[in-house]
């Protein structure tokens, strides 16, 4: 086996691993497995040699492509001389810990909110432990900034208002399914953020789907009288539906709502269909809950 080839094995270790980390800081499964095959480009021109902590490197660099994304994605300005000092931040390591678990579902709807720098120094740190002396170089800055970054963040995730009720988001999504089979346009619209965005990944197009589709109007033209067989279910723990055959998943859509209380609109669909991503999904069915 040549260094390449252990290199590859080695990478497959980490995959699940560094597939999270990118999925929490870009809110996007697709965007996600393309962030992590960019991150083994990268680290296999390079190579391993003379790397001590494999894991911790290739979190890295999974970091710096995701940054990458998230900054041409969004093109948020930032003020680097706007990092004030931390303030009011007493909470304990139980209490930080509380924080990481408690904002699981809503995390992706929250860091909606942040710029990529502090979206990234809040997850490296507090979801996934990386030290602030390894974020700083990651996002241009000192460890010391890096931890402001963070609290910052952390700040706003704690401030946010209420996160949506749970029950509520899937019964928007039940409410969604339920208008595409029947073609009610009108439901749809209402259902529909103004600005959502339809994104689908390279199996899903390669299928005859649109890569993107923007607006309340054209998402609600591109699902009405459709999904008649899409199950209702849980896509890593988010609400969602999926397209079996023969048991199996074929196509998931995972749906985010908006950040609010009510969660009452759909603000985000992600189509999924390449088997591999489907692999790594965790679905839970609904209907088998009932």
């Amino acid at each position: 086996m040549d260094g390449t080839d252990l290199l590859a094995e080695r990478f497959e270790a980490h995959r699940r691993h560094l597939r999270a980390v990118a999925y929490r800081l870009l809110g996007s499964a697709g965007d996600a497995d393309d962030a992590v095959q960019e991150a083994w480009l990268r680290a296999s021109r390079a190579g391993a040699d003379g790397v001590d902590n494999l894991g911790g490197w290739l979190t890295t660099i999974v970091a710096r492509v995701s940054l990458n994304m998230l900054q041409s994605r969004r093109a948020r300005r930032e003020d680097p001389a706007d990092l004030t000092p931390e303030v009011g931040t007493t909470a304990g390591p139980e209490q930080e810990a509380e924080l990481a678990d408690s904002v699981g579902v809503a995390l992706l709807v929250v860091l909606e909110t942040l710029t990529p720098a502090e979206r990234l120094a809040f997850v490296l740190h507090d979801l996934f432990a990386l030290p602030y002396e390894e974020i700083g170089p990651i996002v241009g800055r000192t460890p010391t900034a890096a931890r402001q970054l963070a609290s910052r963040a952390r700040r706003r995730v704690r401030g946010a208002t209420v996160a949506p009720d749970p029950v509520r988001q899937r019964e928007v999504v039940a409410a969604f399914l339920a208008a595409s089979r029947g073609g009610d346009f009108a439901a749809l619209l209402a259902l529909l953020d103004p600005e959502v965005v339809l994104r689908a990944d390279a199996a899903a197009v390669a299928s005859g789907a649109t890569p993107e589709v923007r607006g309340a109007h054209a998402v609600a033209e591109t699902f009405s009288g459709r999904a008649r067989a899409a199950r209702p279910a849980l896509v890593d723990g988010l609400p969602g539906a999926a397209w079996l055959v023969g048991g199996e998943p074929r196509v998931v859509f995972r749906f985010t709502l908006a950040a609010d209380p009510a969660g009452d609109r759909i603000v985000a669909v992600d189509l999924i269909a390449d088997p591999e991503k489907l692999t790594l999904l965790s679905l839970t069915f609904l209907d088998e809950l009932s």
